[in-house]
């Protein structure tokens, strides 16, 4: 049976409707071809994506060195399973834990895999190495978080649409607020059984909630003190979208490859994802080094898809591309061109409260209710203008464009996004 002919937005959406399950609720966009900035719909229309999907499209889309490298071993050996050895996975750890200085890596397909995998790396540790007696470990989470929808990771979030009827709940979190160290240095001289501190460096689910500048350092500083793990998920927040290789190197001024300047917390276990690929491939990984990692031994971990051929060609040439194209400095400079033009429009309006972020990670929050359908309603009328974001939690819109992005293209974005507001200033 051929494959139904999409001849229209309205058809594909309806095919959606009636043959998926209703797990998401996109904005009414089908799109059907990407390059760069840009993507099109099924007919024809032009749009900049202000998405990223979630930030895994960091290098563009159809970047042509990294889809050259997922075609090229494709078409030679695509996968072998970890039963055998392949002749480039090797050389994929030994260029990305160079790249990002750690001394393992364990290769993954998606971000919430990269999850459970450092909760289950951080565990055994503290079970072997710390000494906590088994099932007795506990970790640290942040209210607001998110990590992924796994059975596991829904048990400590405190999204209600992801939970409810989805119990019985994984134990082992404990939840303290987010940007507060009291409450994480309190929680940890309380418990001698905390393996490790799993935290987002900026909330992008949650609104680009972006912390306390110092945030990371002091955490990662509590950490060391008390033996625990700090266990940085840089699913969405990595790979240069904060204006640095990774948001836990802070307001760094780096001008060439990661210099881990004074800002940078390092964290114990490093978790990546998404623009890993450049959003070509499903790719994640946990990195650590070998005092944490050797504790995962032969059985007791892994994936058919984990490491394969693919992903590692696709994940070299996706990173290759960060560092050759300056992406993280180009996030940090239109990051703070696009904070700066926002800025200047929210001093006369009255339906924008702030803009917040880092780098080209950024979002805007609406003034109305987080139950209200404004955000949603900006969302379309943007879509009509030309550019494609989407809310998040009720009344905060995210933007997070492609950091292969200029600055004649922000301004003009910048533009479109004014322009659009100005229709739903009260």
């Amino acid at each position: 049976m051929p494959l139904a002919e999409i001849k229209s937005s309205e058809e594909a959406i309806k095919l959606e409707d009636k043959h998926g399950a209703h797990n998401y609720h996109p904005l009414p966009a089908v799109l059907s071809k990407g390059e760069g900035v840009h993507v099109w719909d099924v007919e024809g229309n032009k749009y900049y994506d202000f998405l990223s999907a979630y930030s895994a499209v960091n290098q563009g889309h159809c970047h042509p060195k990294i889809v050259n490298a997922m075609y090229e071993q494709a078409s030679k050996l695509a996968l072998t399973s970890r039963a055998f050895h392949n002749d480039i996975l090797g050389a994929y750890e030994q260029y990305a834990t160079e790249y990002f200085k750690f001394d393992k890596i364990l290769p993954m397909n998606t971000g919430a895999e990269a999850v459970e995998t450092a909760i289950k790396i951080a565990r055994k540790w503290a079970y072997e190495k710390k000494g906590v007696k088994e099932t007795d470990a506990q970790i640290i989470v942040c209210e607001n978080n998110f990590h992924g929808r796994t059975t596991t990771i829904i048990s400590f979030s405190n999204d209600e649409g992801a939970r409810k009827n989805f119990g019985p709940y994984t134990p082992g979190f404990i939840k303290i607020a987010y940007d507060d160290i009291d409450a994480l240095e309190r929680t940890i001289k309380d418990n001698d059984n905390i393996a490790g501190f799993l935290v987002e460096p900026i909330q992008g689910e949650a609104g680009v909630y972006t912390p306390a500048s110092d945030y990371m350092m002091k955490a990662k500083e509590i950490c060391n003190k008390n033996n625990v793990l700090f266990m940085a998920d840089e699913i969405q927040t990595g790979i240069a979208r904060t204006g640095a290789l990774l948001a836990v190197c802070g307001d760094c001024t780096c001008e060439g490859h990661c210099e881990r300047q004074e800002t940078y917390s390092r964290p114990d276990l490093l978790i990546l994802g998404k623009a890993l690929s450049g959003g070509n491939y499903p790719v994640s990984a946990v990195l650590a080094d070998d005092e944490i990692m050797n504790v995962i031994q032969p059985g007791q971990h892994g994936s058919t898809f984990g490491g394969n051929p693919v992903a590692a060609a696709t994940a070299v040439a996706a990173l290759d591309v960060v560092k050759d194209e300056n992406l993280a400095q180009n996030a940090r400079k239109l990051g703070n061109l696009f904070r700066r033009l926002m800025n200047d429009y929210i001093k006369d309006s009255n339906i924008v409260e702030l803009v917040r972020g880092r780098g080209l990670l950024n979002a805007i929050v609406i003034n109305d209710s987080e139950d209200s359908s404004t955000a949603w309603d900006i969302c379309m009328a943007l879509k009509e203008n030309g550019l494609l974001a989407k809310p998040t939690h009720g009344n905060i819109i995210r933007f997070a464009p492609p950091l292969v992005m200029n600055e004649e293209q922000i301004r003009d974005c910048v533009d479109i996004i004014t322009t659009t507001l100005k229709q739903f200033e009260k």
